[in-house]
């Protein structure tokens, strides 16, 4: 067959290859899938695309679907703004459909799935632009580009777990911090694209949406072929498995098939778990910017003056201490999803959710109170915390999952645990944005019209909690068979370390995972980690203006 190089029996490690060359592959896929973050950069262009000074609004008889089909009037941003929410209900809905798919074509397969979808829909998304069509942008980035997302960003989390059994968090962190970084690197890219390819007639996005689909694609396929499998029962060498020997801990040897999860109850309050987490998250980084201009107002420039008495140069001054806020507690969000995942190594993943839970409360109900003292450095730290608690949680979820469940499917147990993001997607910011806007409606300042929300949002993570300690170790008639598991690893087309060491010639098994030419190792991390210290550079430029 043409494409038998993709079929996951061809990805099985030899002896010499290394497993620290699959975190710099799946960083390369996460980096080019997470601009879905940053895809708000181009929003402004596009609602000028016509006019390209200023938009060209549609006639007032024109209605929504009507201007969807439209090419003689710009797009609302309220319109764009669904790109954003298909992004991620397509992630978690093709995540969910097509994890078993991946746990037998493996990570290879899925990549290279992910590169086509997610570079195709920008492609899609360039002629959309071009012809002035806003279902072809729907279609491609938000549909097409979905389901890329949702296949690239589970591809690595199987293979990361089974070839870190010693180091779970610390794998996945790696490879979901790249979805947070993403959009560091992206969002500065774009924009230079933009202004290169600007001219009086165009505002250069769908020029820059074919060059970043180009990048994406060479370095997505580069990631793809550069994942590697475990054969069959491989460990580090000198490892011995960790034997549970309590309720906190609940690393289990056995395995769960992805088909029984939904009747699990272990399953759900993990569910419930991310779900609240990431909703009390979600909905403070969808008000940051505003929350910090609104709250302290004057206070921000040094002068005791409310926010709607600014100026509009002062106002103008608040907006870009915000930017550098917000660039800050991305970096948070990034950090947090390797710290708090490595960290969860050494505290177990329950305990490390029991920290997010416990001190999130504190900090969320600490909000009110520091921005009512006017202590702004308080207030900073405390939502940056709470940003790295956010990312950290996506980052050690896979881990929990592979604790309780097993490693053998944890790749599709997880694509159907993004179902609880795409939810928390919906109910964080909904909570948010409508308790603002009734209370603005009640006359309240914009000062205090935060003070309910956070308290809404720290009794979410009160629930998250009793979730949490809720957990215990997955009953053992949840686990497959010794011959159930057989048959699995047979569909999976899984090669065993004897198996892989004899077909290269080799008897000594523990030559698989280490070894191999530094230089390559080397090479394979600048590529990742060069674009991502640029983004992190620029971002850290922009925060600066917080401290001046």
């Amino acid at each position: 067959m043409a494409f038998d190089f993709l079929n996951k029996e061809h990805t099985v490690a030899k002896p010499g290859f290394n497993r620290w060359l699959v975190p710099p592959a799946a960083l390369a896929i996460h980096l080019c899938i997470g601009m879905a973050y940053g895809f708000s950069v181009f929003w402004l262009p596009l609602s000028k695309a016509l006019g390209v000074t200023a938009p060209i609004a549609c006639g007032a008889d024109v209605g929504f679907f009507a201007q969807v089909f439209s090419s003689s009037c710009d797009w609302k941003i309220s319109m764009l703004g669904w790109m954003y929410t298909m992004f991620f209900v397509l992630l978690g809905i093709s995540a969910a459909l097509w994890g078993g798919w991946l746990e037998h074509a493996g990570p290879r397969k899925a990549g290279v799935v992910a590169a086509i979808c997610w570079c195709g829909g920008l492609l899609i998304s360039a002629l959309g632009v071009k012809t002035h069509q806003i279902w072809l942008m729907w279609l491609g980035s938000g549909v097409i580009g979905g389901v890329g997302l949702g296949l690239g960003y589970i591809s690595p989390v199987s293979t990361l777990i089974k070839w870190f059994p010693d180091r779970r968090g610390m794998a996945t962190g790696m490879a979901i911090m790249g979805f947070g970084g993403g959009a560091l690197v992206g969002t500065p890219l774009a924009d230079a694209l933009m202004k290169k390819f600007a001219t009086p007639t165009s505002v250069g996005v769908w020029e820059t949406f074919v060059v970043m689909a180009v990048i994406y694609f060479v370095f997505m396929m580069a990631g793809a072929f550069g994942y590697r499998v475990p054969p069959s029962g491989w460990k580090p060498a000198g490892w011995t498995p960790p034997v549970a020997k309590s309720s906190a801990t609940m690393i289990t040897q056995n395995h769960v098939h992805v088909s029984k999860v939904w009747g699990i109850p272990q399953f759900w309050l993990v569910w419930l778990v991310l779900c609240l987490n990431v909703s009390a998250g979600i909905g403070v980084i969808g008000i940051a910017s505003p929350m910090l201009q609104e709250v302290f107002g004057g206070k921000l420039l040094g002068v005791d003056i409310g926010f709607n008495d600014l100026s509009v140069d002062q106002k103008t001054a608040i907006a870009a201490l915000a930017a550098g806020f917000t660039g800050l507690i991305s970096l948070f969000n990034i950090g947090g999803r390797f710290a708090w995942a490595s960290c969860s190594d050494f505290f177990g993943r329950k305990m490390t959710y029991a920290i997010f839970f416990v001190l999130g409360f504190v900090l969320y109900v600490s909000l009110p109170w520091s921005a009512k003292a006017g202590n702004i450095p308080l207030f900073v730290g405390a939502v940056c915390i709470i940003l790295s608690m956010y990312g950290g949680g996506f980052a050690t979820v896979p881990a929990y999952l592979a604790d309780l469940f097993g490693t053998q499917m944890v790749g599709a147990i997880h694509g159907r645990l993004l179902t609880a993001w795409a939810t928390a997607g919906i109910l964080g910011p909904v909570v948010v944005n409508y308790m603002r806007e009734y209370q603005l409606s009640l006359g309240m300042p914009k000062s205090q019209v935060y003070n309910t929300t956070m308290y809404i949002l720290a009794g979410m993570l009160v629930l998250g909690l009793i979730c949490n300690l809720l957990i215990r170790p997955v009953a053992a008639k949840h686990f497959m068979t010794p011959e159930e598991l057989a048959r699995e690893k047979q569909l999976a087309h899984e090669k065993s370390a004897a198996d892989a060491a004899a077909t290269a010639g080799s008897g000594d098994m523990s030559q698989i995972g280490s070894g191999g030419n530094p230089a390559v190792i080397g090479l394979a991390w600048a590529a990742v980690g060069i674009p991502l210290v640029w983004g992190i550079t620029l971002v850290l430029q922009k925060s600066a203006v917080l401290f001046r």
